[in-house]
């Protein structure tokens, strides 16, 4: 969706010399929300168009008066090869279709097409063509090293090799009017990453963020897009909606994997349309605001079992982000509890403690199901209790046993060390050869902390003592590297 309201942001490019043909392949494609098209009926205007203007597409007949449509193609093809060419004739010759895909033309359909083979060959077309160009973003910001609006990201403390990677990626796409789909779990930062393209995209008009999930469609309809005066009962007044509020910004819509059905139909015509009926209401609005939308969910599970609108997934994800969960950038640990210690520290009141070496080793073997949200709660608490020089581990433990997950459940899955390899393998160790393997595993994961390698295994400091001294007089000597 664009400014306007016209979806694909180029124009399709119909050339034709029958005027009949023009018309109703247009409508066609305006039936199917293919609504910016521009028609030639002379094949000598095709590269003066070509020059003022660029195509999202062309539709190109092969028999036509002055420059024939083979001609045209093999001009096209070598000038604009970026320019995706259907051939649509009424020449049935197979020789002549193998001769155009040759020519590389992007698809070959002989008269009369039916409707829907038209339009889905035009839609593949832009999805194609729009993947592409997303596929050359993302290559441009992994070759451009240097982010240069750092500021924007401000709020997202990380020093992590993927995450500025997503940063240059945000940058990008950042003046796109394209949707962007921002997905990852619960508390990763999803809403700072929309705030931040809000930013860099030079938008004038407002950030607005609305959570949809379990708006019934009723609900949702007048949260977006507002109501007139008597469109239902108790509607006294005119209300603006949040697609209003957003108008020349941005418009967040969080949890959107939670969208019901009829809700997804109407986000699907928003984005395809660029317009909008206020409840009540039979004129359309223009929609001027950039969506970008976040879920936790996995929305490409939920397209394919069908809960979720196929066609509104692909508008969706023409620029897609996936923050990666905190287990993932544990390199992002000591910056974010300096951060959240500094800030915790401010809001209470306090001086800002120092915490003993220990804690970002329990940190470290955390699975954190709450992510960075998570941690912030954590160290709030943790200050919030703190009366001493030094911060105690205490409300950090509790907080972790407290997850619904307790012993070694609650610590995440590194990748297996060589000697924990055995269950991919044939031959399975006795008890007491693995356990040997799973204490020095813990022992090499805690740096030789034996009160954390107990809790890592679930089991007393008193029962590991009495296996690390059993191992010890078996020659076994337990890793703590």
């Amino acid at each position: 969706m664009n400014q306007k309201g016209l979806f694909p942001l180029n124009p399709v490019l119909i050339v034709d010399d029958e005027k009949e043909i023009l018309r109703s392949f247009s409508i066609a494609l305006r039936s199917e929300s293919v609504n910016n098209i521009l028609t030639c009926q002379d094949s000598r205007d095709v590269e003066g168009l070509l020059s003022r203007q660029e195509p999202e597409l062309i539709l190109l007949d092969l028999t036509m008066p002055y420059i024939s449509g083979e001609e045209l193609l093999s001009r096209i093809t070598g000038e604009y090869p970026h320019i995706p060419v259907i051939i649509v004739t009424g020449n049935t010759e197979i020789e002549t279709a193998v001769k155009c895909m040759k020519a590389k033309a992007f698809d070959y359909m002989v008269k009369p097409v039916e409707k829907s083979r038209l339009v889905s060959g035009v839609k593949r077309a832009i999805e194609l063509r729009e993947l592409r160009s997303q596929v050359q973003v993302l290559r441009q910001s992994l070759i451009d090293k240097d982010i240069e609006r750092s500021d924007a990201f401000s709020d997202i403390i990380t020093r992590n090799h993927i995450m500025l990677s997503l940063f240059r990626y945000a940058e990008c796409i950042a003046p796109s009017p394209e949707p962007v789909l921002i997905t990852g779990e619960t508390g990763v930062g999803k809403e700072l990453m929309a705030r931040a393209i809000h930013r860099l995209s030079g938008r004038i008009g407002e950030f607005i963020g609305v959570n949809v999930a379990g708006l019934d469609d009723n609900i949702f309809s007048d949260t977006l897009f507002g109501h007139v005066k008597g469109a239902y009962t108790g509607a006294e007044g005119t209300r603006k909606g949040m697609v209003d509020r957003a108008d020349g910004g941005t418009l967040l819509l969080d949890e959107v994997g939670d969208l019901n059905p009829h809700s997804q139909i109407k986000l699907l015509r928003l984005l395809q349309e660029g317009e909008y009926y206020p409840l009540g209401s039979d004129l359309a609005k223009t929609c001027n605001a950039r969506i970008i939308v976040t879920t936790n969910r996995d929305l490409k599970g939920l397209r394919d079992s069908g809960v979720f609108r196929k066609d509104l997934y692909y508008r969706l994800c023409t620029h897609h982000i996936h923050i990666p969960p905190l287990r993932e950038r544990l390199d992002d640990l000591p910056l974010l509890l300096d951060h959240f210690l500094e800030q915790a520290a401010e809001d209470l009141g306090k001086a800002k403690p120092a915490y003993p070496d220990e804690l970002l080793l329990l940190l470290n073997n955390y699975s954190f199901p709450g992510n960075i949200r998570e941690l912030r709660t954590m160290v709030y608490d943790a200050v919030g209790a703190h009366r001493s020089k030094i911060l105690s581990m205490k409300r950090f433990k509790m907080r972790m046993e407290g997850s619904g997950k307790s012993g070694a459940a609650v610590y995440s899955h590194h990748a297996m060390s060589p000697g924990l390899s055995f269950l991919s393998g044939k031959h399975l160790p006795t008890i007491e050869e693995a356990t040997r393997l799973l204490i020095s595993e813990a022992m090499k994961r805690t740096r030789g902390n034996q009160s954390m390698a107990a809790q890592m295994l679930g089991i007393s400091r008193q029962r590991l003592a009495r296996n690390l001294k059993t191992m010890q007089s078996s020659n076994v000597r337990p890793s703590s590297e």
